[in-house]
C-alpha cells in the first residue's frame, strides 16, 4: 500500500484518480511514499526518509526546495499547461482592461447612485462616457517573454485577435517549438523585443537566471507608453524599477498577479490576487495530472515532468524492475551492472538519462531470488536512492 500525504486543498477529481486497493490518501499520512501539495511551503517541513516524490499542483515550484530534495533522490513534479488556459484568459482580461477605460467607467457608474431618474442617468452618463475611451488590442504588437504551454496559448489568442505577436525564449523546447504558429515572430534577444512592442506578458519561471529580468536596464529599452502584463512571478520584475518607468511614462500600465506595496493608489497599476489560476478547471486539471504522475513514478519508476529529473519511461516487462538516482559522474552505472553480473541477475531491458547533476535508471531484471542486492547498489558511492518494485 502506498501512501500520499496531502497538503492544502486538492481537488476530488485529483485524490479520486488514487484506487483505493493501492493507495492510502490523508493530510496526515504518517511514512509517505509521496507528497502532493499546492501553495504550502515545505522549506520548513522535515520529511520523512519514506519520501520518493514531491508533486505540485501547479506550475512553480519556489514553495518546494528542490536543489536539497534532489541530494537525496526525491523527484519533485509540477504540471506544466495543466492551468494554461485560465491563466491565457485571465492575460487578455489584463490586456482589455489595460486598453478600455472598463475598470475607471465601472468605479464611475457606482459613484452615481444618488440620480434616481433614468433618463436623466443616461443623459449624464452619455456626457461623460469620452473620459473612459480607450484603444483596440487589433493591429497592436505583442511581445511574449517565455513561449512555453502559456505563453503559445496567449501567442495564439493575440493573433486571434487580429494583434502582431513577438516572441522571445532562449530555452525554447522543440516541443513548445512544434506548438508555436508561424505567424509568432523572434526577437534576437529580450531587449530587442521590448523596443517595438506595444504590450509584453511575461511567462518565465523563476528561477535564479529571471529574477528581476524586469529591471531599470530592461525598461530603459522599452517602448514608449508599454503595457507590461506579469501573470508569471512576482520575482522577476523588480517593482521599484516598474514604479520609476510609470513615473517617466516609459510604462502606461503595469497588470499583474502579485500586489505590492509600492503600487498602493496608482491608478496605472491593475493587481489582482494571484488569481491566475483560480478556477475550477485548472485546479482539477493540475491535480489529476499531478495524482497520475506520482502513480507512474511510484509503480513504474516512470517520470514525466519533473523539475529536477529527466524525463524517463519504459514499458514494464516480466520480472522485477531496479529504479536508482545518482549523481551525473562516471562509472555509477557501470558499478551498479557490476552487482547485478555478481549477483547472477540478468538484465532484461534498461535505461539511463541525466539531467545536469543527476542522473536516473530504469532497469529490468529477472526476479532475483538474493535479496542483498538492492543494499549492495545502494551502498555505490554516489548512488542517491533505489528501490525495487515488483
Amino acid at each position: 500500500m502506498y501512501k500520499v500525504k496531502t497538503f492544502n486543498l486538492i481537488s476530488s477529481k485529483g485524490l479520486e484518480r488514487f484506487s483505493r486497493d493501492k493507495y492510502e490518501v490523508s493530510s496526515d499520512a504518517s511514512q509517505p511514499h509521496a507528497i502532493l501539495l499546492r501553495s504550502h511551503k515545505l522549506h520548513n517541513e522535515v520529511l520523512d526518509n519514506s519520501v520518493l516524490a514531491v508533486a505540485r499542483a501547479g506550475a512553480g515550484v519556489n514553495n518546494v526546495p528542490v536543489a536539497d530534495y534532489s541530494k537525496r533522490g526525491i523527484a519533485v513534479f509540477n504540471t506544466p499547461g495543466a492551468n494554461a488556459n485560465a491563466v491565457k484568459e485571465l492575460v487578455l482580461a489584463g490586456m482589455l482592461l489595460s486598453s478600455r477605460g472598463i475598470k475607471p467607467g465601472i468605479d464611475h457608474v457606482s459613484t452615481l447612485h444618488n440620480i434616481s431618474d433614468a433618463a436623466e442617468l443616461h443623459k449624464t452618463l452619455e456626457a461623460q462616457k469620452k473620459q473612459f475611451s480607450g484603444s483596440e488590442l487589433k493591429g497592436k504588437t505583442l511581445g511574449i517573454i517565455g513561449l512555453g504551454a502559456i505563453g503559445s496559448l496567449v501567442a495564439d489568442m493575440a493573433l486571434a485577435l487580429g494583434m502582431k505577436v513577438v516572441g522571445f525564449d532562449p530555452a525554447l523546447s522543440i516541443e513548445a517549438a512544434w506548438r508555436l504558429s508561424s505567424e509568432v515572430q523572434r526577437a534576437e534577444n529580450m531587449h530587442a523585443l521590448l523596443a517595438k512592442c506595444d504590450y509584453v506578458s511575461l511567462h518565465v519561471p523563476a528561477i535564479e537566471p529571471t529574477i528581476h529580468m524586469i529591471n531599470a536596464d530592461a525598461l530603459a529599452q522599452a517602448k514608449e507608453g508599454m503595457v507590461l502584463v506579469n501573470f508569471a512571478r512576482e520575482s522577476i520584475v523588480d517593482p521599484e524599477a516598474v514604479a520609476n518607468a510609470l513615473d517617466k511614462r516609459i510604462l502606461r500600465t503595469y497588470v499583474c498577479d502579485f500586489p505590492e506595496p509600492v503600487f498602493y493608489g496608482r491608478e496605472d497599476v491593475i493587481a489582482m490576487p494571484h488569481i491566475g489560476a483560480s478556477t475550477a478547471e485548472a485546479e482539477e486539471n493540475c491535480a489529476m495530472m499531478a495524482a497520475d504522475q506520482i502513480m507512474d513514478f511510484l509503480e513504474n519508476g516512470n517520470i514525466k515532468n519533473s523539475v529536477n529529473f529527466p524525463n524517463v519511461a519504459m514499458a514494464r516487462e516480466e520480472g522485477q524492475r531496479i529504479i536508482f538516482a545518482n549523481e551525473n559522474v562516471p562509472k555509477v552505472l557501470g558499478n551498479v551492472l557490476s552487482v547485478l553480473a555478481d549477483h547472477n541477475v540478468n538484465v532484461i531491458d534498461m535505461v539511463n538519462k541525466s539531467r545536469g547533476d543527476l542522473a536516473y535508471n530504469i532497469i529490468d531484471v529477472e526476479k532475483m531470488e538474493n535479496g542483498h542486492v538492492i543494499d549492495a547498489i545502494n551502498s555505490i558511492e554516489h548512488v542517491t536512492s533505489v528501490r525495487l518494485i515488483n
